[in-house]
């Protein structure tokens, strides 16, 4: 439950040691390399690295690549890399020899992608030959060239009109105007696609008469005539076909032959990142000619190891400076493994400045809190929890993040069992239904009764508890206020902006719960002393009166500080709002039971016989699947609003930059060191 103190160092080393100081550090990641102050100096200068760095970031790329062709032409169970995806634990001794054959590895995937070029040309040469035999198709009858032009003394028309023609309406439309009889032949070769071909036959010297006639007609003739005669064309066009389909076949065979070699690939995709990174380090690093610099953050309680890690390994000069300000400090948390699991929800709010809370362990409690009083469904909560300890179990190695993600919501889930046994919820009324229907129970004898009560018998019940658990959250967080400005020493902002509050809303708690209104919404009915009225009123009065003459402090002018005061007074409609969004609790718990109610009887409602307990098998699966999904989610989303809105609202500011330290960004391995 706290921010971890971090370290600014500053590295001065000799330009031998520097591949080995980067790659310790890139090895150890713990310090985030920055370059603020010692880049404003004239007399360093930087390596122009963009080309090693280009060339590893190609090299990476082609691995890549191979990976993704062997996903396609040799599938395997290996190539799923998704949410639960564990990398490959490699050691420190088994990833140098692989490194060191790295150019063998690169002559592997040279060969891949040479095989991926030629399928691609291959098909380039499938798909321009198929369109090739499509536009031959309607002359495949032709027996002649299609570059045939006719002989000595006659002229040969090869073409089409469009439409459709007999060979008697062509000859005509040919021999108009001619002397009869014609010397002219005309046949239909096909009429395809609206389309017909023909060819005709004349006399040379009537050749431009003819072709008037039949381009009156609409006569074209071919945009890419073939030099020989159509169906051999066309055959020669199968067969290259065939020779190229077979040519992928084969260089489909030299992809999938490296099928075996895909752990490895990875490896060198991870390596190759990792050298592209340290070459954009590098290209960053100010230096002289002898020596270069290096500067950034630690935690606070590593930078002494460091500092005699790089003074007597690699005789650094290693200086500690000040800090500066907080807020260009990185930001790390440090928790216990269970709080820890919830870092990822308060990440995606935003991380604390250094100086201030690290909210995280309480809002745990509360979180899993709150999600399962809205799941709250014992079965739900038993299947979620083992859903995710499987996982977590099976996948020993999945990154971090997911880890704790899904731990949490194994937490959850235990929560959600609790919550279901004390409002009587498994799966909904399942037990019950199953009782009455098939084992003759009465249907007014309630066989799985609430360790506390039904919601559904008495919602408003359990409103008001909804109620009061969300008080207790928002006093926590203002808590956490007042514990921060305790720490800052501000005596009177503590009883101004903390203990006012905390009397005024009492004293109108202390005030509302005696009254008939309260007891008419609630059902219950709070009866007080007369001393406790009056310590009511004084609360409240007191309250009001330290919020009223004291938000404006700052302020000289009394006018200007009481109506301040009192606008700030009129927040306490803000608080009203606030506990009322804890209804939800109440809400999302009412709809997981109704809807799993319905589910049951939707269910039971065709009987008892053999085929119906099939029926509700299927039902019970589907619908309690489905509502669980849904329910899940809901419960996740309100109990982040309630997280986010409410409880941030009362005390937390964010702002803090998250701790990036140099290391090895791997997708798919992760290096285990030698014992």
């Amino acid at each position: 439950m706290a921010v971890v103190k971090m370290q600014k160092l500053s590295i001065c080393a000799n330009k031998k040691h520097r591949k080995e100081i980067l790659e310790t550090l890139q090895s150890m990641g713990v310090m985030e390399l920055s370059y603020t102050d010692i880049d404003k100096d004239p007399e360093l200068q930087k390596m122009d690295t963009q080309m090693a760095e280009n060339k590893y970031e190609k090299r990476q790329a082609s691995f890549e690549q191979a990976l993704r062709l062997l996903k396609t032409y040799a599938p395997s169970d290996g190539d799923k890399t998704g949410l639960f995806y564990e990398k490959r634990q490699v050691p420190r001794s088994v990833m140098n020899e692989e490194i060191a054959n790295r150019h063998h590895f690169n002559v592997e995937v040279a060969d891949i992608l040479s095989a991926e070029k030629s399928i691609t040309e291959c098909q380039g040469v499938i798909q321009k030959d198929t369109n090739a035999k499509i536009s031959l198709s309607p002359w495949a009858d032709l027996d002649i060239p299609m570059s045939t032009t006719g002989t000595r003394d006659t002229a040969c028309l090869i073409g089409s009109i469009p439409g459709q023609i007999t060979p008697e309406a062509l000859y005509a439309a040919a021999s108009a105007d001619l002397p009869e009889p014609a010397a002219v032949t005309a046949d239909v070769i096909s009429t395809v696609n609206e389309s017909t071909q023909v060819v005709v036959i004349c006399l040379k010297n009537e050749a431009e008469k003819v072709e008037d006639n039949l381009r009156a007609a609409g006569f074209s003739r071919p945009s890419m005539p073939v030099n020989g005669i159509p169906k051999d064309e066309i055959a020669r066009l199968d067969a290259e076909i065939a020779s190229m389909q077979k040519k992928i076949g084969e260089q489909k065979d030299v992809i999938a032959g490296y099928g075996g070699e895909r752990e490895n690939f990875r490896l060198m995709s991870d390596y190759y990142h990792s050298r592209a990174e340290k070459y954009d380090l590098l290209g960053k690093i100010p230096q002289s000619r002898n020596v270069f610099f290096l500067e950034g953050w630690v935690p606070a309680d590593q930078a002494d190891g460091i500092s005699k890690l790089m003074t007597e390994h690699f005789g650094a000069a290693v200086g500690m400076e000040d800090n500066g300000d907080p807020a260009d400090q990185p930001v790390e948390l440090h928790n216990n493994k269970i709080a820890r699991t919830a870092e990822s929800v308060l990440k995606s709010y935003g991380l604390p400045q250094h100086g201030r809370v690290d909210p995280t362990a309480i809002m745990w409690v509360f979180y899993v809190v709150f999600f399962g009083m809205m799941l709250s469904d014992a079965g739900y909560g038993i299947v979620m929890a083992l859903a995710c300890a499987i996982i977590v179990i099976k996948k020993k190695n999945m990154d971090p993040g997911t880890r704790d993600f899904l731990k949490l919501f194994f937490f959850c889930g235990l929560s959600t069992t609790f919550w279901g046994f004390m409002y009587g919820g498994f799966f909904g009324d399942a037990i019950d239904v199953i009782a009455h229907t098939w084992f003759g129970v009465p249907s007014d004898q309630a066989v799985l009764k609430p360790l506390w009560f039904a919601p559904l018998n008495n919602p408003m019940r359990l409103l008001m508890w909804c109620l009061l658990f969300g008080l207790i959250h928002l006093f926590t967080g203002l808590g956490i206020k007042g514990y921060e400005t305790l720490k800052a020493h501000d005596v009177v902002g503590f009883i101004s902006d903390i203990v006012g509050w905390y009397m005024f809303l009492l004293g109108l708690i202390f005030l509302l719960l005696p009254t008939d209104l309260f007891a008419s919404i609630s059902g219950m009915t709070f009866a007080f002393p007369a001393w406790m009225h009056t310590l009511a009123k004084i609360l409240a009065i007191g309250g009001a009166l330290i919020i009223l003459l004291m938000s404006g402090r700052d302020r000289k002018n009394w006018a200007l500080r009481i109506a301040l005061g009192a606008y700030d007074l009129y927040g306490v409609t803000s608080w009203l709002s606030d506990v009322l969004s804890y209804s939800r609790l109440l809400a999302l718990g009412l709809a997981t039971g109704v809807i799993a109610s319905v589910i049951n009887m939707m269910g039971s409602m065709f009987g008892s016989g053999p085929v119906k307990v099939i029926i509700f098998i299927v039902v019970f699966i589907l619908g309690h699947t489905l509502n669980i999904a849904i329910n899940a989610l809901g419960a996740y989303v309100h109990t982040n609003r309630l997280q986010y809105v409410e409880f941030f609202g009362k005390f937390y500011d964010a702002g803090g930059r998250e701790f990036r330290p140099f290391r090895h960004k791997t997708k798919y391995i992760q290096v285990k060191e030698d014992n």
